[in-house]
């Protein structure tokens, strides 16, 4: 919500807001001119015109019921997202269950380097363009978040679907009609940019399969940074080596390349930006140290995140690893248990966390305290110090992993902090 509020600020525009609590992007938004209020809720939408909301906000909200009083224009956030959309030659909306800040990332970096004039909308903070920027009105690059059929809003020159894992179920009810929703996102656009043999569309492939329309050939790791050769279709494009940990990089790679060839943008380039691109905040994020031993952060919420992210810092990690896993929303854990279960019982040293709910309320079936009772050599952490107890012992070598979409990247950071002052 904060990128897209700093490019209305950028249109000249009076903007203003409301949040629970104060960070980074309210800080950075009070810089940029916004009116920030927190907490209370009380301030008046009156002297605005538009009001916008988020789904984490209650059809009960006090300033959201002001402004149907007052027959304010009121638009959802997805709906917002496509307006902004329409300002722009060209859409590039990045999809799929897991990696779509990631991608959009990379394509941002890829168009910065081949001088492109553009807008990106980031799920995450990146180093070096953050959650948003804006150079110009050729490209707007955005992720399209599926949640609550959202990505539908938009109307993308380019819709790149990165995965249709299953996720949000409590909206869409199956995995089929799930699927729909992805093939109806595909249709949309002019190009889709499909994993290949996942979804039955017309579009520009891609994948480590010898058939995908852009392959990945010859992989090589060194030291957890992958490279590979990139090939469109027969023509062989070059060697790409990435700066991002973790194999399943190569997908979202190859997912950027065929997005930056789509619209024009040289290989050189391409290969350029990519290797320019360094990551973003809490994808595996190295925080910092507790007692001698590594600490990594990253927003893994999906059993599929998760079992890449455990993947890549096996490469890494020679001493013991100690896993901080805190679960997002109780329906995710419903719907997905069993496959949480397993991707989760292969930790010797795992402490789940308790439920961050986000929107939701509490649901024992898809609690965390019912999580960790059915994984094995797992522990049930319910505050601050049931983590700093279980990782009393780790020292030089190890390596802490903090995984969750929820508040358990403030924490980790905050026992850092605490134990270096």
């Amino acid at each position: 919500m904060s990128g897209l509020a700093k490019y209305i600020l950028s249109c000249g525009k009076k903007v203003g807001g409301s949040d629970n609590f104060a960070g980074v992007y309210t800080e950075e938004l009070a810089k940029a001119g916004a009116k920030i209020e927190i907490a209370d809720g009380k301030g008046s939408v009156k002297y605005y015109d538009v009001v916008i909301y988020t789904d984490a906000v209650k059809e009960n909200d006090t300033q959201l019921i002001e402004a149907r009083e007052l027959n304010k224009t009121i638009l959802s956030r997805g709906q917002l997202l496509y307006e902004v959309g329409r300002d722009f030659k060209k859409v590039i909306a990045v999809s799929g269950c897991h990696g779509k800040t990631t991608c959009t990332a990379m394509l941002a970096h890829i168009f910065a380097c081949a001088g492109a004039k553009f807008g990106v909308h980031i799920g995450g903070r990146d180093k070096s363009f953050l959650n948003g920027f804006y150079s110009g009105r050729d490209f707007f690059i955005t992720e399209a978040c599926e949640y609550k059929k959202n990505f539908l809003l938009l109307k993308p020159d380019i819709a790149v679907i990165l995965n249709s894992a299953p996720d949000h179920m409590e909206c869409y009810g199956s995995v089929e009609n799930l699927r729909l929703s992805y093939m109806r996102f595909a249709d949309s656009a002019e190009i889709a940019i499909v994993p290949y043999g996942d979804l039955k569309v017309e579009g520009l492939t891609f994948g480590c399969e010898k058939n995908a329309r852009f392959c990945a050939k010859r992989i090589t790791c060194t030291n957890g940074f992958y490279g590979f050769t990139a090939m469109d279709g027969d023509m062989k494009l070059g060697t790409v080596n990435l700066s991002v940990y973790g194999k399943h990089n190569v997908l979202n790679a190859l997912a950027a390349i065929a997005a930056a060839r789509s619209v024009g943008i040289p290989f050189a380039r391409i290969k350029e930006g990519l290797a320019d691109f360094t990551g973003v905040e809490r994808r595996f994020e190295n925080i910092g140290k507790y007692k001698g031993a590594r600490c990594i952060a990253d927003y893994a919420h999906h059993p599929d995140e998760i079992n890449a992210t455990l993947s890549a810092i096996k490469k890494l990690n020679d001493g013991k690893l100690y896993v901080v896993f805190q679960p997002h929303t109780y329906s995710r854990t419903r719907n997905l248990f069993n496959e949480f279960v397993k991707v989760l019982s292969g930790i010797n040293n795992l402490l789940i966390y308790r439920t961050f709910a986000a929107r939701e309320y509490f649901d024992d079936k898809g609690s965390a305290l019912t999580l960790s009772q059915s994984v094995k050599r797992s522990r049930y952490g319910d505050n601050v110090k049931d983590i700093t107890d279980f990782i009393r012992h780790v020292g030089d070598g190890d390596t802490v992993l903090f995984l969750g979409a929820g508040d358990i990247y403030d924490i980790a950071k905050s026992i850092i902090n605490i134990q270096n002052n």
